[in-house]
């Protein structure tokens, strides 16, 4: 038996932007772990500059300076907040060390991991990634249908404000796209899915909004009603900002509808019902403002797997 650990775990931050600062702030309330170092590229950056002024140990050379510490080997848990093609540079480098990698980037080198949803089957994987922001925030409902109806299609738009959306961002455009569809499917269990992402302008800036949309075998209302809330529920032990804007919208597709092409033979003649849910994700606050749920709810994510990691 396991002597249960007294110690929390020693973590590190491998990108001093937008995510990889608002979640030094999440990991500095964590009573089970202990953010030990920040990494980045830019000796001015003002992650870099806001960790030191917390004394967290603080590094300008990348992946390369943070395995060459003298205390590289106190690190049990790495998180990488860079973009999905540095991510392929650094777990190319943090691979052999044998260190959980936590990937908040879109790259989906290892199993993609949503904590409401599959948790708890990945013990023991080296590297697992968050999926996106609208990943983290949709699958859990896809998932939460899954569980209750046949899930043939899923589409999610994902909506945040471009202020949110720093430059690792947008170098993942078409990760994020591909990643997030591919995740719908594997872990949220659709059969096919489909992602599409906003970046919206408004000033002043917009709230993250999120709207599942997915065709089902029909079943009982309550039933899947009942099980979208309490997974909503369920996130939201975790990202306290993330919850329903309206009640969830429960539809029949008649027979000869456009919208059963997008299951293929397989629906032309079952009874379908559309289900669409609307979600939105306000921030903590920690480094951006509310309107940044997009950070939030992955930073947020990223801590609950590290919490349960073995």
């Amino acid at each position: 038996m396991t002597a249960p650990r007294t110690q929390p775990r020693r973590t590190a931050i491998i990108g001093s932007g937008n995510i990889g600062t608002d979640l030094m702030h999440k990991l500095r309330r964590s009573a089970l772990l202990d953010v030990a170092v920040m990494v980045g590229i830019d000796p001015a950056s003002d992650g870099l500059a806001r960790a030191s002024a917390l004394d967290v140990a603080v590094t300008a050379a990348g992946v390369d300076g943070l395995v060459e510490r003298s205390d590289f080997d106190d690190i049990d848990v790495i998180f990488d907040a860079t973009s999905a093609a540095a991510h392929r540079m650094n777990y190319a480098r943090l691979e052999p060390t044998g260190r959980l990698v936590i990937d908040l980037t879109p790259a989906a080198l290892g199993p993609f991991v949503v904590p409401a949803v599959n948790l708890a089957g990945l013990a023991g994987e080296r590297n697992l990634n968050m999926v996106t922001c609208g990943g983290q925030a949709t699958i859990p409902i896809v998932g939460a249908l899954s569980a209750t109806a046949h899930v043939h299609y899923a589409e999610i738009v994902a909506s945040i404000s471009s202020r949110s959306a720093g430059p690792g961002t947008r170098a993942s455009i078409d990760e994020f796209t591909n990643t997030t569809a591919r995740a719908i499917e594997t872990v949220g269990g659709a059969d096919r899915g489909k992602a599409i992402i906003v970046l919206n302008p408004a000033d002043p800036p917009m709230i993250m909004r999120d709207t599942v949309s997915a065709l089902i075998s029909a079943t009982d209302e309550s039933v899947i009603t009942g099980a979208v809330v309490a997974r909503v529920a369920e996130v939201a032990q975790y990202v306290p900002g993330y919850r329903l804007r309206q009640q969830v919208m429960i539809s029949s597709v008649p027979q000869q509808d456009p919208r059963r092409r997008l299951v293929g033979d397989v629906g032309q003649d079952a009874d379908l019902a559309q289900v669409t849910v609307f979600l939105e994700v306000e921030g903590a606050g920690d480094y951006l403002p509310a309107y940044a749920g997009n950070l939030d709810i992955m930073t947020a994510a990223a801590v609950r797997v590290a919490e349960a990691a073995q």
